[in-house]
């Protein structure tokens, strides 16, 4: 891990995982602006794969321009509420969803044409969970009374546990679906990273080759595995969720390891 150094300074398409990689909440990490500066000096690109359902594409750029400074456009943004929108459009384009998750993820997916329900209702062809920011009892009632009450598949948009934020941790999808599981003794089929689709689909956008990417991340079983099954390089950031001493005993090894993106900065010059 960390031997081939030159080999990364090759990279050209680097994948980011956001919260707890480059920033945390609206503070954008040391090295993050120089690391994105670099990769356009040398004709690369910068795509964020987060997967933080919270937010739309479009969202995500009006953040990085207000809170970091940054310019961006959408396409930039692979985020797993993108990718359960494709996956929706493709399976259930005419039929009617039931959808646990923030006004601006309901908002997205009904702005794309699709029927989105918020309650139990006899005409449901799936359900989907996203990580919920505004997420309240009487939701995980509701939802949970889908599940119960009706015989259809459960999606949701990602495995994560837990969001990095300034203080800490809070939770995040994995955690609510535990909560959902745990009660209806259901569990869904998650559509975000780790799935290798999410790199299949950079590499689509951005016709660089597997060799030239890097996908950047703070947590082994879903960034670092995402990497993984997309058959490209990973690098892992100890300011998130991993720490060193998870390297040990993880399935997930990544190729490069650095405590922070200053250091994964430095070390591509």
């Amino acid at each position: 891990m960390n031997d081939n150094l030159q080999a990364l300074k090759q990279k050209k398409l680097f994948l980011f995982d956001i919260d707890g990689t480059i920033a945390v909440g609206d503070t954008l990490y040391e090295g993050s602006k120089e690391l994105l500066d670099y990769i356009d000096r040398i004709g690369g690109k910068a795509y964020y794969i987060t997967n933080n359902s919270t937010k739309s594409g479009k969202d995500y750029v009006t953040k990085f321009q207000e809170c970091f400074h940054l310019e961006t456009d959408e396409e930039q943004f692979v985020t797993a509420g993108y990718l359960t929108l494709r996956f929706l459009l493709r399976h259930y384009a005419d039929r009617t969803i039931y959808c646990m998750g923030t006004h601006s993820f309901i908002d997205e997916l009904r702005r794309h044409g699709l029927t989105v329900t918020e309650k139990c209702q006899d005409d449901i062809a799936c359900v989907v969970v996203a990580y919920d920011s505004e997420l309240s009892y009487e939701k995980l009632c509701e939802t949970s009374k889908v599940l119960l009450t009706m015989d259809v598949p459960f999606y949701a948009t990602n495995p994560d546990l837990r969001c990095p934020i300034d203080f800490g941790f809070i939770p995040d999808c994995g955690a609510m679906c535990g909560l959902l599981s745990a009660t209806t003794d259901k569990n869904p089929t998650y559509l975000g990273k780790p799935s290798k689709k999410v790199v299949d689909l950079c590499l689509k956008l951005s016709g660089f080759s597997p060799e030239e990417t890097l996908v950047v991340g703070d947590r082994l079983y879903t960034d670092i595995a995402c990497g993984i099954n997309g058959g490209v390089d990973t690098c892992v950031l100890f300011t998130g969720e991993a720490k060193e001493k998870d390297l040990k005993d993880t399935p997930y090894q990544p190729t490069y390891a650095f405590a922070s993106v200053k250091e994964l900065y430095l070390a591509c010059q």
